[in-house]
């Protein structure tokens, strides 16, 4: 049985989707301190979800789904907290669903094996490897958005969704200034790995310690072609998506395969 926490969360999270959905089709005007309330709301009881779950036994669990559950509070969390100075509340749309996933399947973990101690580095790393990806996650989602703003525009179609997002100008710098501050974090949870995690290179992290590198070289490149070339638009979207990839492979492919297909 799912912990009340989890249940609760999952109802603020769920009546927050269905508010911005009825903005976003037109059938209510915004109610946007309504929404982020029920947003803070679902944000809170998440947190306290998360905690049980971390700390269910022994050690910390930070197996697939716990970790899951973290990165989508914590992009709940940023673009709630985001959505004060920013015009992006659109993005609730894509977030707390994702976040109602994340908390449904957040007892499914394997066994508890995958509970240990972990060394101030060892966290260090972790956090800053949790933050790096959800920072791109995020980046992901305006990539997305901006690209359906790119096409309804060119096809003249600018109502529902179209309508109620910023100019194409400000979606493009809030995607790279996403995009700088996850190639930071990335720079940082790779080095902080290359330090404290064990046998960085051993066989069973080789593959995720490759991909993340590779998706380092992605972001700094677009970011290298975007101040230097002024690559924009829909180049930026197909480099974001690209990276994400790869990024995605690495956090969350190798630790499936790890978990659930070569335990032990």
């Amino acid at each position: 049985m799912l912990p009340t926490s989890i249940l609760v969360a999952v109802l603020f999270y769920l009546a927050a989707t269905l508010l911005q959905w009825q903005v976003l089709q037109g059938q209510k005007r915004p109610a946007r301190n309504l929404i982020r309330g029920l947003g803070l709301c679902g944000i809170t009881v998440h947190a306290l979800a998360v905690y049980l779950v971390v700390h269910q036994g022994p050690g910390l669990n930070l197996g697939f789904f716990s970790v899951g559950s973290q990165i989508s509070w914590l992009l709940a969390a940023l673009v709630l907290l985001s959505s004060s100075r920013q015009h992006i509340d659109n993005l609730f749309i894509g977030v707390f669903p994702l976040a109602i996933i994340s908390l449904l399947t957040a007892t499914l973990d394997p066994d508890t094996s995958l509970q240990r101690n972990y060394g101030p580095g060892l966290i260090a790393h972790i956090l800053l490897s949790i933050l790096a990806y959800s920072i791109f996650t995020l980046a992901t989602l305006q990539a997305l958005l901006l690209w359906r703003q790119n096409t309804a525009l060119k096809q003249h179609h600018t109502r529902g969704l179209v309508a109620s997002l910023p100019p194409l100008q400000t979606m493009e710098r809030l995607l790279f200034e996403m995009l700088w501050t996850g190639i930071i974090l990335l720079s940082a949870s790779l080095v902080s790995g290359f330090f404290f995690v064990e046998d960085f290179f051993a066989q069973h992290l080789i593959h995720k310690t490759t991909l993340s590198i590779l998706a380092w070289f992605v972001y700094a490149i677009l970011l290298a072609g975007h101040s230097l070339l002024g690559w924009r638009s829909l180049r930026a979207i197909r480099w974001t998506i690209g990276g994400f990839i790869a990024l995605m492979l690495a956090f969350f492919g190798s630790k499936l395969v790890l978990e659930f297909f070569l335990p032990g």
